[in-house]
């Protein structure tokens, strides 16, 4: 997964989404906790603000421990560093699951007016749903699943295990994930689509002009359909038929999020396991779907993404458990160094892990690996702190 580490924090467990604030807002803002645990039961129970702490007993956390990037380290340190801080008690909401990001001290140096034309639009948006004013006192943030990084398997043309699909963009596994770490995930798909597609599409079309025309009555489009209205009517039926989509979908994230999210470690990903095949099989058995089957109806579509989302769950923690290393997004609480930063293990798994399903979701995914020799290039561990 990839976490964003500034968003609106969750305030408790009614929310369905969480805003996303701009990672712009990091060039000029200070992200901090109390160094006081004192100060920060206060904060978390509103007797006092954050402009009331005096800065003196502000912990800037990400200029302490990463001085040559301060508050530009990338997303997933700075998110697994807001994790810790507020891990120890130090967070500052009344869920205790938020940091500051002060722009006091921008708003100081440059004036209110300036501040207001590089982020005012943010701050509004963030008053709006917070009813705090982030020119007087701090804003909150907190880091929040963003993304999910990995993807289809291609050739060098871009084409999949299924001949004549082809995936561009962020879909594919090429680079995916290793930029979203740093760069727009946008250049992907602009090169994808401009210089790669237009050159390899033509060697799979180059032949297709001599295929007739498939017609939509042979066995194998009424095998496909006969399938596709077999499963929507399992799912319009099940067992119990006695929760909602949004219920199970619900506990599919806290598992996810607890288990799966920006730290991991075997005993609580063997553990997510667990639980995700007794999600699946409560899905299969108790998913409610008011209405019909006919026409347009929101909850089937949000029940057939979500019956996805329950095999993507299990796809990355079988993915998570298999690599015991820290690398990219992917942080192991095994391997980490005596500071507490990610630990690669190079020798072990220079490889690109590709997990091909096996017709079941029964049945554990079969790992094939692609490794990894980079010629023009040094591989070396990111470091942050100089």
């Amino acid at each position: 997964m990839q976490i964003h580490p500034t968003c609106i924090p969750v305030h408790g467990d009614k929310q369905s989404k969480l805003t996303l604030m701009s990672e712009s807002l990091r060039n000029d803002g200070r992200i901090w906790v109390p160094k006081k645990l004192e100060d920060a039961k206060k904060l978390q129970r509103g007797e006092i603000k954050g402009r009331d702490i005096p800065e003196e007993d502000r912990d800037y956390y990400l200029e302490r421990r990463y001085p040559a990037f301060g508050n530009l380290v990338p997303r997933d340190v700075a998110s697994r560093a807001a994790k810790e801080r507020t891990d120890h008690g130090f967070g500052v909401n009344n869920t205790g699951l938020a940091v500051f990001l002060d722009f006091s001290e921008a708003i100081q140096r440059l004036g209110r007016d300036r501040v207001a034309e590089r982020y005012g639009n943010l701050f509004d948006m963030y008053e709006e749903i917070t009813d705090d004013n982030p020119y007087d006192t701090p804003m909150m943030i907190y880091p929040a699943i963003h993304y999910t990084m990995g993807g289809l398997w291609v050739d060098y043309e871009l084409q999949t295990s299924v001949k004549g699909l082809f995936a561009l963009g962020e879909c594919n596994f090429s680079d995916h994930g290793a930029n979203r770490l740093g760069a727009s995930a946008l250049m992907q798909g602009l090169s994808d689509g401009y210089f790669v597609i237009p050159y390899t599409m033509q060697n799979y079309l180059s032949d297709q002009i001599t295929v007739p025309r498939f017609t939509t009555d042979l066995p194998e489009f009424e095998e496909a359909e006969k399938g596709v209205q077999a499963e929507i009517d399992r799912l319009m039926n099940s067992k119990y038929h006695d929760e909602s989509v949004d219920s199970i979908h619900k506990r599919l994230y806290n598992i996810l999020w607890n288990y799966v999210g920006m730290a991991r470690n075997a005993e609580g990903l063997k553990k997510a396991l667990e639980m995700l095949k007794q999600i699946r099989v409560e899905f299969n058995e108790h998913v409610r779907i008011p209405g019909s089957k006919e026409g347009l109806n929101v909850e089937l579509d949000k029940a057939i993404h979500l019956r996805d989302f329950i095999t993507m769950g299990e796809l990355m923690a079988y993915d998570a458990l298999h690599r015991n290393e820290s690398c990219g997004g992917h942080f192991r609480e095994e391997s980490k160094t005596e500071e507490g930063e990610a630990k690669r293990d190079d020798e072990n798994f220079m490889y690109v892990g590709c997990w091909k399903y096996q017709g079941s979701d029964d049945v554990a995914p079969e790992l094939l690996k692609e490794p990894l020799n980079y010629e023009a290039i040094k591989v070396q561990t990111r470091n942050y702190k100089s």
